[in-house]
């Protein structure tokens, strides 16, 4: 059995073969209305109505639409966490928004950004010394100072190019440098004049190294590091002004 005319159907867009009154928006055969009774208008009769744009319908059954687990957030948060690009291909693909895509994809690439610079940050330790000039450029601007003067100097000369002519007393490598880096050797030094003030001396050579023993007496060229702190073993801290040795030369008797 068919539709009576005269009806008024709120899901149908339209339909072409009939006239519908502007008014009610219903749809009928005759002249008039069948609803208010106006007569309807040239423009919107059978034929002369401009074509109805046919626009998506959302979902009005009522029913729960399930998205497949892969369309998730907690699929879509597992396949970035386990594979990124297979992640990113799901996100994309999903039903969500593309203004929710967009906001989602500039936090993600913010954050990737962040940590590629957070591990670039890490891996780059800036030199304590300039190895920038060449070596008899460095020992030139380098200011001959007794030990004592520099251990009473403590922070007030931190940079300096400083020379001096020192004894090794002992060698140690600090007990708190990460096992994943290469331990920082230091030594406890004195004049031989004063043997009683001690100061420290970091090994920053650039170049090659020079194996030095205790006894040895040295001729270093670097820069004042002020007061440092180095664990020599677990329960021992020693505090004392420091060079950061950039040359060294065996000094004679």
């Amino acid at each position: 059995m068919g539709r009576m005319l005269g009806y008024h159907d709120m899901d149908e867009l339209d339909r072409p073969e009939l006239n519908k009154c502007p008014d009610c928006e219903c749809y009928f055969a005759t002249d008039e209305c069948p609803l208010c009774g106006k007569i309807c208008p040239e423009e919107m009769r059978a034929g002369n109505r401009a074509p109805v744009k046919h626009q998506k319908r959302k979902n009005t059954s009522g029913r729960v639409q399930f998205l497949p687990w892969y369309h998730t957030w907690w699929g879509i948060l597992l396949m970035l966490w386990f594979f990124f690009p297979a992640g990113i291909v799901l996100f994309f693909t999903s039903p969500y928004s593309k203004k929710l895509k967009i906001i989602v994809c500039s936090v993600v690439a913010v954050i990737a950004l962040l940590g590629v610079l957070s591990v670039a940050l890490s891996m780059w330790t800036p030199s304590l010394v300039n190895d920038k000039i060449s070596k008899d450029e460095y020992i030139s601007l380098c200011q001959t100072m007794a030990v004592d003067d520099f251990y009473r100097a403590g922070d007030n000369i931190a940079g300096q190019y400083i020379t001096m002519q020192l004894v090794v007393a002992d060698r140690f490598s600090d007990w708190y440098t990460s096992y994943d880096d290469e331990p920082a050797l230091y030594y406890l030094c004195y004049d031989k004049a004063q043997p009683d003030t001690k100061i420290l001396v970091r090994s920053c050579l650039v170049g090659d190294d020079l194996n030095l023993k205790v006894g040895d007496q040295i001729m270093a060229f670097g820069e004042s590091g002020g007061q440092v702190t180095v664990a020599k073993n677990q329960n021992t801290n020693i505090t004392l002004p420091c060079l950061y040795m950039a040359y060294v030369e065996m000094a004679q008797d």
